[in-house]
């Protein structure tokens, strides 16, 4: 039997073989597939979504939502299938028609996390599908049955054998299947979704090869709550985006940044939303958050809870839990000398941080690592557009929450969080090369 390298470096050359026949196939039967590979993977409902609950400890309502925006970001990308256009350059050489055209890179490595697992998988290749390539798509090895059926619909779906791949590995062989597959040569692009520290090395393993990465990782993402703020809506939008699905996504609130004149209002307004979020049984559907991932996950929680508290930040809601189920924690007076400011805790912990006033506020905001997503709260546009412009992230919201997510959007970071944007026509630009050709339609006169 071979062993797991040598079956992914099989299925690379799979991939290979197929490139061919695919990237000159039309922009309408790329279309045609991939909407039936929405219809498909709309139609698993019945076992993606109680897959993906049962291995990720997801609820109902996350697992719904993960289908629901994968099919659209298929369908989006289906759209973008005639969309790969180029343009005709000015040329200062008589009689030289100049153009600038985008074709398939090559085959795509992508590689999705567990923690929206559908979407994320959905997104790592559908769009270079419809720029012409062929896919590598390595699953989690956390949700391997949801990242099956979910392959399973592309299949189904009637691409070409070599169109779609699938890679599953144990969790021990994930470090060296992942670097063979960037090591070989058919491989051209990767695309990667998880944490900094992984993303730094496939980064550096794409480097020795000379190979464009996408990379979408961590976020400490801040909301900005200014004096003049609706309380309501901003106490909404951050509990929305610090608790939805256990903060266990990269654009979760993880750190509210208030400013001094209104901060106990809206502390006290945030307390009681926070504190009707309890964690249960996900599979019951009878409380707001489900099960955190593992028990690693926790103890990195609880560890940022008590080393802040001991530095002198303030519990205000939550306790420790039981067992993978730990209820919305919220710690106030967090301040930049504590690991629960810097460090993503990607769970039901969010931090509020008290600033000065505005210029303090984007400040703090700025100070990380990371710059995914950011909100910022205010009652005047203008002001809050200012102040969105000055914060340091791929992404940011004016009166909505850190988390929201549209397959037509350019979606990424910068600093830490990763480089290159999926979605919309930001994704045929990260998966296809720019070409420049050239056709000469007057004699030539050469100096020598």
């Amino acid at each position: 039997m071979s062993s797991p390298i040598e079956q992914a470096l099989k299925i690379a050359d799979h991939a290979h073989a197929a490139l061919a026949a695919w990237s000159a196939s039309g922009p309408n039967a790329r279309r045609a597939l991939l909407n039936k590979a929405a219809d498909l993977l709309a139609a698993s409902e019945p076992r993606i979504i109680p897959a993906m609950m049962q291995e990720t400890g997801a609820t109902r309502a996350w697992a719904g939502f993960n289908l629901m925006l994968a099919t659209g970001i298929i369908r989006e990308a289906a759209a973008l299938t005639t969309q790969i256009g180029g343009e005709i350059i000015p040329s200062d050489k008589p009689g030289c028609l100049a153009m600038a055209v985008r074709e398939p890179a090559g085959v795509i490595l992508g590689i999705a996390p567990w923690n929206a697992p559908i979407i994320l998988g959905v997104r790592a290749i559908a769009t270079p599908l419809a720029c012409g390539n062929t896919v590598i798509f390595k699953a989690s090895e956390i949700c391997p049955q949801t990242h099956g059926i979910m392959i399973d619909a592309f299949i189904q779906a009637g691409f070409p054998p070599g169109t779609v791949n699938l890679v599953t590995n144990e969790p021990q062989d994930a470090a060296e299947v992942v670097g063979a597959l960037i090591d070989h040569p058919a491989v051209a692009r990767i695309n990667f979704t998880g944490s900094t520290a992984v993303g730094k090395i496939i980064a550096r393993r794409a480097a020795e090869n000379l190979k464009p990465v996408l990379l979408e990782l961590g976020g400490k993402a801040p909301l900005i709550v200014l004096a003049d703020a609706d309380l309501d809506e901003a106490v909404k939008a951050a509990a929305f985006g610090a608790f939805m699905n256990q903060g266990q996504i990269c654009m979760s609130t993880e750190r509210i940044i208030v400013v001094d004149s209104i901060a106990e209002s809206f502390v006290e307004k945030f307390r009681a939303k926070a504190n009707t979020l309890t964690a249960g049984d996900p599979q019951s559907g009878a409380t707001p958050l489900g099960a955190v991932i593992s028990q690693k996950s926790v103890t990195h929680i609880l560890h940022l809870v008590d080393e802040a508290v001991a530095k002198g930040a303030v519990q205000l809601t939550g306790n420790r839990g039981s067992g993978l189920l730990v209820p919305a924690i919220v710690l106030d007076k967090v301040t930049p000398h504590m690991a629960l400011f810097n460090e993503e805790s990607f769970g039901p912990l969010v931090a509020v941080i008290r600033a000065r006033d505005e210029e303090h506020a984007i400040a703090l905001a700025n100070d990380t690592q990371y710059g995914l997503s950011a909100a910022v709260f205010t009652r005047d546009i203008t002001r809050g557009l200012h102040v969105a412009r000055r914060i340091k992230s791929g992404i940011c919201h004016i009166n909505g929450p850190t988390v929201h997510d549209e397959a037509q959007m350019p979606f990424g970071g910068v600093k830490a969080s990763g480089y290159g944007r999926f979605g919309g026509k930001a994704g045929i630009e990260a998966f296809t090369e720019l070409r420049w050709i050239t056709i000469e339609t007057q004699p030539g006169h050469y100096p020598i």
